[in-house]
């Protein structure tokens, strides 16, 4: 991963850490909550906005209320304002979510530098 990119940030609040060896509800949870923001794409480029690196920020407290912190290509982008209801939409149809809320930020600006692997190799960008 590039020096500048921005690690994502995977939590829950208000009891212990995930439990990384997999048996933790909560952590089946945010992973069903990452695989429905990988169902969004930004409509000008064929790549979810997850592996873009538009996604900054996946909090989730003990009551599976979730916020997420994410950004747009460009502060122009046309679907600013269908992108972050389309996410907050389909996390929310996650089963056992409660409610989702998303906070459109712009720093640190995004750059090609967030993408992951993933989709630098989608993109033919190697």
């Amino acid at each position: 991963m590039p020096e500048d990119a921005l690690p994502r940030q995977l939590e829950t609040s208000g009891e212990a850490p995930l439990d990384t060896r997999g048996d933790d509800p909560r952590e089946a949870l945010m992973d069903s909550v990452v695989a429905a923001i990988k169902t969004c794409y930004d409509p000008e480029i064929p790549v979810d906005i997850w592996e873009l690196g538009l996604i900054y920020r996946v909090d989730m407290d003990g009551d599976r209320n979730v916020e997420i912190d994410m950004t747009l290509t460009s502060p122009m982008c046309p679907v600013a304002g269908e992108l972050p209801e389309q996410v907050r939409q389909t996390v929310k149809s996650v089963e056992d979510v409660n409610e989702v809320k998303i906070e459109l930020v712009w720093e640190p600006p995004w750059h090609q530098g967030m993408m992951s692997e993933v989709a630098r190799l989608q993109l033919d960008m190697f």
